[in-house]
């Protein structure tokens, strides 16, 4: 299904949001973040801090994919870049936005 230019899709209980279709991750980082009820709504929420840290970034289609597991939510935040990237570089400023205590606090407030 696609929402104002995104692609969202639903497998397995997991909700992946993506730019393009079909998702690809060329870097990733995860996290695990307490239940939430609407895994929409956090997927676009960590898409929106996501792309505000990395929109310098040349090239850079965001993904993020939520799954329920035991104990919460996994996140998984990345996407795919179209050439070259300082890879370590890039997947630590998606883990300071997955790991930043005032993101995930309004992230999980807005998915209860």
């Amino acid at each position: 299904m696609q929402v104002k230019g995104w692609h969202m899709a639903r497998e397995d209980g997991a909700v992946t949001l993506a730019r393009r279709n079909p998702a690809r991750f060329d870097l990733r980082v995860e996290t695990l973040l307490p239940p939430v009820g609407r895994l929409e709504r956090l997927a676009h929420q960590v898409r929106q801090d996501m792309w505000r840290a990395l929109r310098d970034l040349r090239g850079f289609a965001p993904v993020v994919r939520v799954k329920p597991c035991a104990g919460g939510v996994i996140v998984e935040a990345g996407g795919e870049v179209a050439g070259a990237l300082p890879r370590k570089a890039v997947e630590a400023r998606i883990a300071e936005v997955l790991e930043d205590r005032a993101n995930r606090a309004r992230w999980v407030t807005w998915a209860a």
